[in-house]
């Protein structure tokens, strides 16, 4: 039975999982009050317990309303009463002895370095109000490449053991805080360098003590294991990647703690207290970003850039298993580029690469139930589906979000607009949504 105890007091889940598997506390208030992490409480954007808004705009059931200084892509995280945000601002202040962007060669998608100091910011807000409560500049430096229009340079969501807060800003440092915002550690791994210094996004993953950071890069990529309260190295494991976005999955199986990892060689697990490799597969395709999910004790890791892979890898495997009947089932078309699926009640949806084309598949055998079907209003998306109470969010990078029946057959039951621009994925937390916009942090709920 896979057991999955870095869910955080969660006592329903779409499978059966073992009592013991959750850590002691008020387990009933729990699923509606927390999304620790990137891809909400179970780490594939169902939220057990929670009831959001099915209709909303910029005149109803909008809670509160707040402007984010800066830039920035991560999801925002929440821990009871309290949301964390991530931001990077430009203060303007030139380095001198860099280039002005005006005199850099020309580099692909018109990315340019940057010759000013940034501050990466932690910001915690009051969940029902949206008031800041505290603000910490995690470090002020000139990032060392720069991104992609669609990036920015706090992509990585922050993660929470309830306890201590963990802000990863890649190449510009990991900082812990306790949730009054005091600075616990920090830890600089160095700096990587991503394909065409597109930059970087992967998420921070805690479980059970450790802090695990995937990078995956053009010089020598790695997976580093940290102890979570001092910030010290336990292990780390070379990895022969290219640069790759996807953030882990932590998942127990029979008796040994995985960590999953999806990348464009393979996709690959690690036994959490050794680094040992577990198993691999080959046959994913370009500039891996969509997370690694679990089902019935099947590791689902699919890609979809010049390309599509969908591979269902059971978690008892061993070794190199590219091309072998280990692998359960697996699909070649329909796959997303950016987006991450959503597992939800034994189905899999996700959209192919970042259109509005939407899939739902039988989590169990690959079987297609809802193959490539046309998203009304929605054209493109980077925003990953999230679902609770029967119903699917989909958000537009237009501001247009789509509520649909969870089910087998695409049913819209509301189309919604906001006056911003999306590419962070949803926050579903008790009867509340929260949206990060290009400039705005939305709360949507009932009034």
């Amino acid at each position: 039975m896979t057991r999955w105890r870095c869910l955080w007091g969660i006592p329903i889940i779409v499978m059966m999982v073992a009592a013991d598997a959750l850590p002691a506390g008020d387990l009933e208030s729990q699923p509606a009050g927390n999304w620790h992490q990137w891809r909400g409480p179970l780490a594939n954007g169902f939220a057990p317990g929670a009831d959001p808004p099915l209709t909303w705009s910029e005149e109803q059931n909008i809670r509160w309303k707040i402007s984010i200084s800066g830039q920035g892509n991560s999801t925002p995280i929440v821990w009871q009463d309290r949301l964390f945000v991530l931001t990077t601002v430009d203060t303007g202040r030139v380095e001198g002895s860099l280039p002005q962007p005006q005199d850099q060669p020309e580099r692909p998608f018109g990315i340019v370095f940057p010759n000013t100091f940034h501050r990466y910011e932690v910001i915690c807000l009051d969940r029902q109000t949206g008031r800041e409560l505290w603000r910490r500049t995690a470090v002020e430096r000139v990032p060392h490449e720069g991104h992609h229009g669609d990036n920015s340079f706090a992509s990585s969501s922050p993660t929470t053991d309830g306890e201590r807060l963990y802000a990863w800003f890649g190449s510009a440092g990991c900082y812990c805080y306790d949730l009054s915002g005091e600075l616990l550690w920090s830890k600089d791994l160095g700096q990587v360098e991503t394909r065409r210094s597109f930059g970087e996004g992967a998420s921070p993953v805690v479980h059970d003590g450790r802090l695990i950071l995937v990078r995956d890069q053009e010089g020598p990529s790695s997976i580093v294991v940290l102890n979570a309260r001092t910030g010290d190295e336990l292990w780390r494991a070379d990895r022969d990647e290219p640069t790759a976005w996807a953030t882990p999955y932590v998942v127990e199986h029979d008796g040994r703690t995985q960590v999953i990892t999806n990348a464009t060689n393979r996709s690959r697990s690690y036994d959490l207290e050794s680094g040992e490799l577990l198993w691999e597969c080959g046959g994913q395709v370009t500039n891996v970003i969509p997370s690694p999910v679990v089902f019935n004790d099947r590791a689902l890791c699919m890609s979809g850039y010049r390309g599509s892979a969908l591979f269902a890898i059971p978690l008892d495997a061993r070794g190199d298993v590219t091309g072998t009947q280990t692998v359960t089932w697996s699909l070649e078309r329909g796959t997303p580029y950016v987006p991450s699926p959503l597992l939800y009640d034994g189905r899999l949806y996700f959209n192919q690469t970042n259109e509005g084309i939407f899939s739902c598949v039988d989590a169990e055998t690959g079987r297609q139930l809802m193959e490539r079907t046309r998203l009304p209003g929605i054209r493109a998306l980077y925003a990953s589906p999230v679902g609770a109470a029967g119903r699917i969010y989909l958000v537009g990078r237009d501001g247009t979000s789509l509520v649909l029946q969870a089910g087998t057959e695409l049913n819209v039951m509301a189309t919604n607009r906001l006056d911003d621009r999306f590419d962070a994925s949803p926050a579903l937390v008790g009867n509340e949504i929260f949206l990060r916009g290009k400039q705005n942090l939305y709360c949507i709920g009932p009034q």
